[in-house]
């Protein structure tokens, strides 16, 4: 694709959003014609500007990315919606894709994912599961099998958070942690600081009692 894919960026959290633009506007070929903080905001955007691509944050303050994909869906936009978050079940990707979203990119994929997820999609193609994707009834025959299948609830977690959790429940110090996974202390701390968020605790003793509880790690028998 040749010619300037416009887009309008959605997304409660300005850093998030001064990022992503930086992040495009560092490479030919793509323009932020609009941004938005709200979902109210993301539907008034796409509606006025008429962009080739929305990318819409699925945790959307005033009204949440589905619900404002679903009526900007409804509407005579025509634009092609991009759903960014840090995590979405496979029941919500289905929800998604048969609303009328085109793909889904977790955030701490953008690096990787975002100008080709863009362009796949601007195409006219699907980006699900961090690939392209072009018949979507083969991947929503996948998706909803997948979905049938129990999963072992994480809470949002990353598997590098689900590692802090286990070196929490061994006891481990920050210090300890950081030598283990060779990270910063600081960057332990920040890790622990999304567990906690993510989790709804607030101590260290809480989150081993939550993670044994919840059977976050394997504990022995």
């Amino acid at each position: 694709m040749d010619r300037t894919i416009r887009i309008v960026l959605a997304d409660d959290h300005p850093v998030v959003r001064i990022g992503v633009r930086n992040m495009l506007l560092a490479h030919d070929g793509f323009e932020v014609v609009g941004e938005a903080s709200d979902g109210d905001e993301a539907i008034t955007q796409t509606l006025e500007l008429q962009p080739d691509i929305l990318l819409l944050d699925l945790l959307m303050p005033r009204l949440p990315g589905l619900e404002a994909l679903r009526a900007i869906m409804n509407g005579p936009s025509t634009a092609k919606i991009l759903l960014l978050t840090s995590t979405i079940t496979t029941q919500q990707v289905i929800e998604a894709l048969q609303i009328g979203a085109r793909g889904i990119v977790l955030k701490d994929a953008l690096i990787n994912h975002l100008q080709t997820a863009i362009r796949t999609v601007a195409n006219g193609d699907y980006w699900i599961g961090g690939k392209r994707v072009v018949n979507l009834l083969s991947a929503l025959h996948e998706l909803t099998e997948k979905a049938a299948v129990p999963q072992h609830k994480t809470y949002g977690l990353t598997p590098r958070e689900l590692e802090v959790v286990g070196c929490i429940v061994e006891g481990c110090s920050n210090r300890d942690i950081a030598r283990q996974f060779t990270l910063s202390e600081e960057t332990v701390k920040r890790h622990l600081s999304n567990i906690f968020d993510k989790t709804g605790v607030s101590t260290r003793l809480e989150l081993a009692l939550f993670a044994i509880a919840h059977h976050l790690v394997e504990t022995p028998q």
